[in-house]
């Protein structure tokens, strides 16, 4: 049978879930998730191949406005996301932090503004649905959104529990055309092991830290590899720099007598192993980069620089 491809782009305000519901969709985690706004800093692919059908998902970080060159950069890349795609994904939240009465949030809008210039194919996904105390309120959201943008479809979801999840995808198939697949049929994501390891340390360095501390921090590593022990067992070495912008983060980083590190350690070793299904040895130094999130050498080095 002839193969088919889409390239489809996740994108949304900070927070409304899209990492999570990429989980959801590809089935395993290849994008981290936390709390903290602005999560996610690149470009992310994930890969769902049935059969002659191969639908490329491209995760986006949350449309903020930036206060600093790696803000900025990422906008660039939530742009970038939307050239040379067959169909985008707008995630909204089902408990929006503003009160309908009142519009709707300005990222939001921005983000329809630039999808009708593009005349971009875009389905409308409700995410959180889990959380609505009545399911009435859903057709409350639906007609506040629904003179947003054009939308092909409105999808309720909910990325924690699946709910919707599968209807959406079975959607979004329609948007393949006749192309060669990217991808083989096993492959998940275009993340390599090496980022996937740095951004789950990230990811732990988050849901730990206080809320003046991550967005400051990257996360880079020094050493990476695979080797058997004196019993013949495989154990991965790595070796990880928590940067941070002030020495004062860096005390909070590393806390009274080393325990925040060793939480943050700690969580991510044990979810390493079970991403790699195998031991790991992991190390975590932090060091002071004042204000490399203004710097370009800085961004590039991190790999958080656009194309």
């Amino acid at each position: 049978m002839e193969e088919k491809s889409a390239f489809i782009t996740i994108l949304g305000r900070a927070n409304v879930g899209k990492s999570s519901l990429l989980n959801r969709i590809v089935g395993e985690k290849i994008s981290i998730v936390s709390s903290k706004p602005q999560t996610t800093r690149t470009r992310i692919m994930g890969v769902v191949t049935n059969n002659e059908t191969q639908l490329v998902f491209i995760d986006t970080p949350g449309f903020h406005k930036p206060h600093n060159l790696l803000g900025e950069n990422m906008i660039k890349a939530v742009k970038d996301s939307m050239c040379d795609i067959d169909a985008a994904i707008l995630v909204v939240d089902a408990l929006p932090e503003f009160k309908i009465d009142k519009g709707l949030p300005p990222a939001e809008i921005a983000l329809a503004d630039n999808l009708k210039k593009s005349g971009i194919k875009t389905v409308l996904a409700i995410n959180k649905i889990d959380r609505l105390a009545k399911k009435d309120e859903l057709f409350e959201i639906i007609n506040c959104y629904k003179d947003l943008y054009a939308f092909d479809e409105i999808v309720p979801v909910s990325a924690k529990n699946g709910s919707g999840v599968e209807l959406l995808v079975s959607l979004l198939f329609k948007y393949a055309k006749p192309a060669k697949h990217f991808f083989s049929s096993d492959d998940i994501t275009d993340q390599p092991d090496s980022v996937m390891v740095s951004e789950i340390i990230r990811e732990k360095a988050l849901r730990t830290l206080s809320k003046e501390v991550p967005h400051g921090i990257a996360v880079n590593l020094e050493k990476f590899f695979e080797h058997d022990t004196k019993d013949g067992l495989p154990i991965i070495e790595i070796a990880a720099v928590i940067f941070c912008e002030k020495n004062s983060h860096k005390g909070i980083i590393i806390g009274k007598g080393g325990e925040t590190l060793k939480n943050i350690g700690s969580s991510a070793r044990i979810e390493l192993e079970k991403f790699f299904g195998t031991k790991v040895n992991l190390k975590i130094w932090v060091k002071v980069k004042e204000d490399w999130r203004n710097r370009p050498s800085d961004i590039n080095s991190f790999g958080l620089l656009s194309d």
